[in-house]
């Protein structure tokens, strides 16, 4: 099968689209013909040897963390798919190739009225967006939100999230992207390049705060966090695009009683990702029948354009999930 590999660490130079044994379904596992995959700020990591996957590493190191395709072939045990289904889903990696295998529990089936070549810009955003704001957050009706790179995919995932439970929600980003935040829903949007996110939140919040912060930059919007949320309010941390350190006044978090929780969806063992997996299965997808949330999309590249989807990502242009067409 044709698949992305990571030949060295580097550079968007050390992709290249190569034949390799296509992968075989285990006992619990399905085997997906993949129509499209995603690019993740991970890929990019990953790309770069600073965030490898799970275990040891495989004779050829295929990158890709969200699928959508058909399935072909099914193990011993599953019961929940056969061949012909359309699914979606995550995996650690291995999913911007011509086939893939996961474990039957992390696999979706593609809402009604949602094209399966669209349908890999879903699962890694919502399911991050959800766990972080709802699982772990605590997000309910009526309640409000932050989340930075608001037109990122997990940006623009959690303002529909957001505003199909009836709560309220302010996002960041740059002047480019503002008025595609707004028309998604954003009850506030904050350009960071010229704004105070923390003095604009505490103006929308008549100075209580939010109930939950979703960050993916770090560093120094730490403390601005900190600042921005209500007493005992949570912000749940789970990327660094920015820096890895910070001084914190620790005082604030006394103050404030705030929960800081880090978390990354990848690494976590299979009972936890089938746990907020089939969460989404139950509470999410319905949503994408009724029409209140879709997948948005900023681009597609050709499997032989990965290096190209890269540069893109690295740029910061996208709203939305950059998608790669695998067949």
């Amino acid at each position: 099968m044709r698949a992305v590999t990571i030949n060295g660490y580097g550079g968007a130079e050390v992709l290249e689209v190569t034949d390799v044994p296509a992968p075989e379904p285990g006992p619990e596992e399905v085997l997906v013909e993949v129509r499209a995959s995603a690019l993740n700020r991970a890929d990019l990591l990953q790309r770069m040897g600073l965030y490898p996957a799970p275990g040891p590493r495989p004779d050829h190191e295929i990158p890709g963390m969200e699928y959508s395709g058909t399935v072909t072939g099914v193990g011993d045990r599953v019961t929940s798919f056969v061949p012909g289904d359309q699914v979606m889903g995550i995996v650690a990696g291995g999913a911007q190739a011509e086939y893939v295998v996961a474990h039957e529990r992390l696999v979706m089936p593609i809402p009604r009225g949602v094209d399966p070549a669209d349908a890999a810009a879903i699962p890694e955003v919502f399911i991050t967006a959800f766990d972080a704001l709802v699982a772990q957050g605590g997000l309910t009706s009526g309640r409000r939100a932050l989340v930075h790179a608001g037109a990122s995919g997990v940006g623009t995932a959690a303002i529909q999230i957001v505003k199909a439970l009836g709560g309220f929600i302010a996002v960041t980003c740059s002047g480019p992207k503002v008025a595609a935040c707004r028309e998604l829903g954003a009850d506030l949007v904050v350009d960071y390049t010229t704004e105070s996110f923390a003095e604009a939140v505490s103006e929308w919040t008549s100075g209580n705060g939010v109930d939950v912060v979703l960050d993916v930059i770090g560093g120094d919007y730490l403390v601005d966090n900190l600042r921005s949320c209500r007493i005992q309010g949570r912000v749940i941390q789970v990327g660094i695009m920015g820096e890895g350190s910070c001084e914190v006044p620790l005082g604030l978090f006394l103050a404030r009683r705030v929960a800081l929780i880090g978390t990354t969806l990848r690494a976590r063992p299979l009972e936890q990702k089938a746990a907020i997996t089939q969460r989404v299965i139950a509470e999410v997808l319905p949503l994408f029948e009724t029409g209140d949330l879709k997948p948005v999309i900023d681009s597609r590249f050709g499997l032989e354009a990965i290096r190209a989807a890269h540069a893109h990502m690295a740029s910061n242009a996208n709203v939305g999930k950059i998608l790669v067409d695998v067949s």
